[in-house]
């Protein structure tokens, strides 16, 4: 069964790993990373669960407006315009993979974003003299909506076929060559001159066919393609599958989070902006599964949920290498780090961990979800929880103190479930040193006298 495994998913995890589309996906997002975590911060303070402090915050007045409203700006400086962010990684990183400049490559993928994007603010005002009538209008301007959650995967694919578009370009050499002596930075603009104007005209006459339809290429996209997967992504059974596939991965020392998160990670994103903006404005709806749902609740320290293996490991066993991994791996699997777990004790290529190592994050996602979905717990709120954040803390943050309940309950299951596995092997370790106890033993015994 190993070798069946071995054979079918190393040449898929390496396919995965090298494929530049899925690496420019997984690089590009990690521009807006950061930013999304240091806005939620600011999120976190302005929603923070104590009630006095929202209250205070909402009742000071600042320029006409509340420190509540001044808390919400980071907030909607980062995911608010999410789209943006992630559209330039990806072309900046497409760019990268494809041996073309990737600040042109960024450029070019903002560019033909913004083109093909239907600009207009739609609102309603109350028509003056007329009790309950109302005015629908429509205004030049950006809709936070496509800049925002919505626009990710056309904005994934503008990206890729402008950063196409540019390659070819520039490798059927349609560029403007300057003479000797001229500044790199004028030699570069002017080399770009050409292969930039192809992305416009080609994303030009895309967005005018999809006029002559009357629609827009943004609908479409959403409609038919990010709709449907979200929708798929949003489902009990596509996380555990993805799961089950990520530590298959992980088993064969393959990082497994970045071979699944390559294609799942945005729909979890894309869903986690989603509950953010449900929980501001009651607008949309609220998602189960998300990026906050997969780190918070599906594994706690690391992969494997290992943190349930370290206490198990501290606690039951007594072979002085188990003890002394266990000591050493706590502190890094407190804050999400389990590579010396995986590595150490290991878990790679070890048949007998394999089994609590998937069964025991599937059971994490099952009963998080159950518990989720019957109202149990509140679903994750969308701030943007840094997935170092020790657990329980987290599931307070996340949720309220019932979401950390249940993370400690699984955390403790956890420990449960890895325990007969651990113990099978720290019998065989304290056989291995009791051996090799007696035989240091009989080697200091020998004597030259004897000789």
């Amino acid at each position: 069964m190993l070798k069946w495994l071995e054979k079918v998913l190393l040449p898929l995890a390496e396919a995965i790993g090298r494929n530049k589309y899925l690496i420019a996906i997984r690089d590009g997002f990690l521009l807006s990373t950061p930013l999304l975590i240091v806005g939620s911060l600011f999120l976190l303070i302005a929603n923070f669960p104590i009630p006095a402090w929202i209250n205070w915050i909402e009742s000071v007045p600042v320029n006409g407006v509340t420190l509540a409203h001044y808390f919400g700006k980071p907030a909607d400086a980062t995911f608010a315009i999410m789209a943006i962010f992630a559209v330039m990684g990806i072309g900046y990183s497409f760019a990268k993979q494809m041996k073309v400049n990737p600040l042109f490559g960024a450029a070019v993928s903002i560019m033909s974003w913004f083109l093909i994007m239907p600009y207009g603010v739609s609102g309603k005002v109350a028509v003056d003299g007329l009790e309950g009538k109302v005015d629908v209008f429509l205004r030049g301007g950006l809709p936070l909506g496509w800049v925002g959650a919505k626009g990710i995967f056309i904005g994934i694919i503008c990206a890729i076929l402008a950063v196409h578009i540019y390659s070819f370009a520039e490798r059927k050499g349609w560029t403007i060559k300057m003479p000797d002596g001229v500044p790199p930075t004028v030699v570069q603009s002017f080399a770009a001159l050409i292969p930039a104007g192809l992305v416009m005209t080609v994303f030009f006459a895309i967005n005018l066919i999809f006029g002559f339809f009357k629609t827009d290429v943004f609908t479409i996209v959403f409609k038919f393609l990010q709709l449907p997967l979200m929708n798929l992504g949003d489902t009990l059974g596509a996380m555990v599958i993805a799961y089950i596939f990520l530590h298959l991965f992980w088993f064969f020392g393959i990082n497994g989070g970045s071979v699944v998160g390559a294609v799942f990670n945005p729909i979890l994103q894309t869903l986690t902006a989603e509950n953010l903006e449900f929980f501001k404005t009651g607008v949309g709806q609220g998602h189960i599964i998300n990026q906050q749902f997969q780190d918070l609740y599906a594994t706690f320290g690391g992969c494997g949920s290992t943190l349930s293996l370290v206490i198990a490991m501290l606690l039951f066993c007594k072979s002085k290498r188990i003890k002394e991994l266990g000591t050493l791996s706590l502190i890094p699997g407190i804050f999400g780090i389990n590579e010396p777990i995986v590595f150490g004790l290991p878990i790679v290529l070890n048949p007998l961990m394999l089994i609590p190592f998937m069964i025991v994050p599937t059971i994490n996602i099952v009963i998080s979800y159950i518990a989720m979905a019957l109202k149990l717990v509140p679903i994750t709120n969308g701030i943007n929880i840094p997935w170092t954040t020790p657990v329980v803390i987290s599931g307070f943050l996340a949720t309220n103190w019932v979401g950390a309940l249940l993370q400690a309950a699984l955390l403790v299951l956890g420990v449960l479930i890895y325990m007969p596995f651990i113990k099978i092997m720290d019998k065989q370790y304290l056989t291995e040193e009791t051996k090799g106890i007696e035989d240091d033993d009989s080697l200091e015994d020998l004597s030259f006298d004897d000789l």
